[in-house]
């Protein structure tokens, strides 16, 4: 199976700490780490964990790509980098005292419409093939050109992983992927509806599910996960952990269920391998990915019931 995870916009992800955040005034922080990251970066580097063999491929900003480059060969990512005239945005997650978090994102270096083909000229897509595509559609690259670039790779036969806020209901419903995972604020906001239980959960999200998505997974926090997978539907609880950090347990997620189905398992054990990925990178640091000894722990604590 090849496995390739596309970042058009990836980002310094910057973590630092204040006792008390005081909007409208200045606020002392100390800088806990600088990640290099992106939704699909972080896939990847999860990925690698697992020793699930994949390739990134990243569009990075030239001016300030050094640190970038080098922080993906310490992870061992296997990456196709397409270079463009400036900046790599930053976002800035703030950490306080109590535990709340507030997040600033910048923008970065400008693409258009041609950086998707750029992207698919170093894709060899056929059935074997997995593609995720996650994040924001940066400025300057439109919809309908992001939504013939997925439905352009699905014509090879490719399973398409789409992860990103930049699509309405109305396109995800179009373009059909082979897995989304949306979690409970996403799904609410896509369906103009609340949801206070997982049932509740079920039931939005078979509106996707009946639309041909093979996999919808609904990713419920410290809850665990939802999956409907045709006519089957599960819940996966996992145990209580103390979270350092909940930024990039969602990819977490997605590399491991990618890595599950890689490997031929069912949907039940892709959901049970996916929440084990995801809880176990909560107990990283920053965007940091997880360890392979936790996601092994927590595996076996994991449990996965028909709903």
């Amino acid at each position: 199976m090849k496995i390739y995870t596309i970042t058009l916009s990836p980002a310094y992800d910057i973590h630092a700490f204040t006792q008390k955040f005081e909007p409208f005034h200045e606020n002392l922080a100390e800088v806990l780490s600088r990640d290099a990251g992106g939704k699909g970066v972080n896939i990847s580097r999860a990925l690698c964990v697992g020793n699930t063999e994949n390739k990134a491929i990243i569009v990075l900003g030239k001016d300030n790509a050094t640190a970038f480059r080098e922080s993906l060969s310490q992870s061992g990512i296997d990456c196709i980098v397409l270079e463009k005239d400036g900046l790599i945005r930053e976002n800035l997650t703030l950490h306080c005292e109590n535990g709340n978090e507030t997040r600033i994102s910048f923008s970065g270096f400008a693409v258009d419409d041609g950086i998707l083909d750029e992207v698919l000229s170093h894709i060899e897509a056929d059935q074997d093939t997995i593609v995720t595509f996650s994040g924001r559609i940066p400025s300057g690259v439109s919809t309908e050109k992001a939504k013939v670039f997925l439905k352009t790779l699905q014509q090879t036969g490719a399973k398409i992983v789409l992860d990103s806020k930049s699509f309405s209901l109305e396109d995800i419903c179009e373009i059909s992927p082979w897995l989304i995972k949306p979690n409970e604020d996403e799904l609410c906001e896509y369906l103009d509806c609340e949801i206070a239980t997982p049932e509740q959960a079920l039931d939005k999200a078979e509106i996707f599910s009946k639309h041909g998505i093979t996999n919808v997974m609904v990713s419920l926090g410290e809850k665990g996960a939802l999956l409907i997978n045709g006519k089957e539907a599960y819940l996966a609880t996992p145990p209580t952990v103390s979270a350092l950090s909940t930024i990039g347990a969602g990819d977490s997620t997605v590399a491991g269920f990618i890595a599950a189905a890689s490997r031929g398992e069912n949907a039940k054990e892709c959901l049970k391998v996916a929440v084990s990925y995801g809880t176990a990178a909560c107990m990283t640091e920053g965007t940091q990915p997880p360890r392979i000894e936790d996601i092994e722990k927590i595996y076996k604590k994991v449990t996965v019931k028909a709903v």
